[in-house]
């Protein structure tokens, strides 16, 4: 397991350490390199030479290298899936999925770095030829967020390289361990040196503005918070830098009277619990149509109840710690929030004694739309049920927001799963699915859920230019 900063292909020391906690004791589990403002520009150097060479190899020859990275992390699926939960706090469960997914990335962009396509045609003035052409766009600076320590990496690592591009990463304080074996591991299928680094840092602001006034950084991708997003893209903004923002949610999960209940509340639990609650595509605000929220609300009750809660690697655990006490303090304060505005409590409520940062499922009854918890982003087992009679005053509330990242609609009536799927603010909608990531859909938000789609074809764009040449012959 490595714990250096790699930088170049040489793994390196830095002038601090980074401590790892498991959030399921609290307990430190290793410490990371540190790296200053000045590696995370050497890094970038770095990056610039070794860009050059992996822009000038062939498709084919970086698809092949790409479809190697796949066969990598298949292989050390297990490995990777324990090193996961160890610090960030998944179930095992989980976490195998998540590298299931995090590697589909490489073989899904090792086809589509062969498929960058241009195009050719004759200008109405018939004076000329127009070429369009999408070169990389060179260094890439990649920040990534805590919940998937491989996924949010390779979703965009996978796709900056079929372009063409290197990459500096910031991982997550949280949860760096990953970041770097998962780097080690790119080299091992091939991937040249240099190509990607990685310098994690207890000193985020000054490493990003370091790395962002590197002359060779073009682009920064991230996926975080809208509130560390938009401070990014303000210091972007100073050198006119490309960006991808893959920002916060706050999604609606809509259950009409004509669904199928227990598909809803199965739907729901992929949809709320997957990966402990903490993802940005999590159902945040359940809008149960009143001739079914008395049992939708029971039913999901009784699924959230029968969880397991634990340590990510006892198996058979189904919702393992939050991230940190901080995730604890917020989720609480909410909850009592919500409570304190004449929510009812059905399931759970609290934190739970004990070593690591552990919560309750929680499912409150009769909550308001215009309730505190329903502007927030939970990011914790907590299932908020807002009951409705008027599907006009519902589509309002679930689009009365600034995030637009995902939702959810149940019922049996497609026409109007879909009428209503067309009226949401939002870049991705599960129709009668709990679940819709996949490396072949584009995945992004509206509002500030962010800019630019990763995944699918639209993916490996993002990390291109668009140069257009007027040539006669």
């Amino acid at each position: 397991m490595p714990t250096q900063m790699l930088i170049g292909g040489a793994w390196r020391d830095g002038d601090a350490v980074l401590p790892v906690l498991d959030p399921a004791t609290g307990e430190r589990i290793a410490e990371v390199a540190a790296g200053s403002p000045a590696d995370a520009v050497e890094a970038c150097s770095v990056a610039a030479e070794a860009q050059k060479r992996w822009a000038a190899a062939a498709p084919r020859a970086r698809a092949e290298v790409l479809r190697a990275c796949w066969q990598t992390l298949v292989d050390h699926g297990d490995e990777l899936a324990e090193l996961i939960t160890s610090e960030n706090g998944k179930p095992l469960a989980d976490a195998r999925g998540e590298i299931t997914y995090a590697a589909e990335f490489f073989r899904w962009n090792a086809e589509e770095a062969v498929r960058i396509h241009g195009t050719i045609s004759d200008a109405p003035s018939g004076a000329n030829k127009i070429l369009v052409r999408h070169p990389p766009v060179g260094v890439v600076v990649v920040v990534t967020p805590w919940n998937f320590p491989a996924a949010m990496i390779t979703r965009k690592v996978a796709p900056a390289l079929a372009a063409g591009n290197a990459v500096v990463i910031k991982p997550a304080e949280d949860t760096p361990l990953t970041a770097l074996r998962v780097a080690e591991l790119l080299e091992e299928a091939g991937v040249p040196p240099g190509v990607v680094n990685v310098v994690p840092t207890t000193d985020p602001g000054a490493w990003f503005d370091a790395a962002v006034d590197h002359p060779a950084v073009r682009m920064v991708s991230f996926t975080g918070s809208t509130e560390t997003g938009r401070k990014l893209l303000r210091r972007s903004a100073d050198r006119v830098l490309k960006v991808g923002m893959e920002l916060g949610g706050n999604a609606p999960f809509i259950v009409f009277d004509d669904a199928d209940i227990d598909a809803a509340v199965e739907g729901a639990m992929v949809a709320k619990m997957r990966h402990s609650a903490q993802t940005c595509t999590a159902a945040n605000r359940f809008f149960v149509e009143g001739g079914v929220a008395e049992e939708f609300t029971a039913k999901l009750g009784d699924a959230m109840g029968a969880l397991t809660v634990g340590g990510g690697l006892t198996e058979g655990v189904d919702c393992g710690p939050m991230i940190n006490a901080a995730a604890i303090e917020k989720i609480h304060r909410l909850v009592q929030s919500a409570a304190e505005s004449g929510a009812a409590t059905t399931l759970g409520g609290s934190p739970i004694d004990g070593p690591g940062f552990f919560y309750e499922p929680t499912v409150l009854a009769n909550v308001t739309a215009d309730a505190a918890i329903t502007r927030s982003e939970i990011f914790g087992p907590v299932a908020p049920v807002i009951p409705f009679t008027d599907t006009d005053a519902m589509i309002a509330a679930a689009n009365d927001t600034e995030m637009g990242l995902a939702a959810y609609v149940y019922t049996r009536d497609l026409g109007r799963g879909l009428h209503v799927s067309e009226r949401l603010e939002s870049g991705m909608v599960g129709l009668n699915r709990g679940a819709m990531s996949d490396p072949a859909a584009p995945f992004g938000g509206m509002k500030q859920s962010g800019l630019g789609r990763e995944g699918a074809s639209e993916g490996v764009y993002e990390f291109c230019e668009t140069q257009y040449i007027a040539a006669s012959w």
